[in-house]
């Protein structure tokens, strides 16, 4: 059986607020200012873990299959800020270098060349290339 990798885990609510969970065990809950209710997500890009409410939440999970002007949007790399805070940088705000570093760093933490991580950042560098982007540190 094959499965499509999941790129993004999210849901938006009936009341506008997207939730999403980056880590596999990164539980994020919502209680709904329209339907009042609660809302979850929890899985990470591992598995797409929901609750169930009487008014329905609208998915908007991105898979490997989306078109990369899309997963572009919605792949994170975790990082910190400035301040020491956890964030999650999507790929099309992460610089040229930062990419072509975390390949780097990736490769000598033992993970292969042509693992996802480094597939999507080099798809990435890639896309730049043909689109005449550069983003600089």
């Amino acid at each position: 059986m094959s499965f499509n990798k999941i790129i993004c885990n999210k849901i938006r609510t009936p009341d506008g607020t997207i939730l999403t969970s980056y880590s596999v065990h990164d539980y994020k809950e919502h209680k709904d200012k329209v339907s009042k209710e609660v809302y979850m997500v929890d899985g990470g890009n591992d598995y797409l873990r929901r609750n169930i409410c009487k008014v329905p939440y609208e998915e908007l999970t991105v898979y490997e299959t989306d078109p990369f002007e899309i997963i572009r949007e919605n792949c994170h790399r975790g990082t910190w800020d400035k301040e020491g805070n956890r964030i999650w940088v999507p790929l099309y705000k992460m610089s040229d270098d930062h990419l072509k570093n975390c390949i780097i760093f990736n490769v000598n933490k033992g993970f292969a060349l042509d693992c996802f991580a480094n597939q999507m950042y080099q798809k990435e560098l890639d896309y730049r290339k043909e689109n005449n982007i550069y983003i600089k540190d």
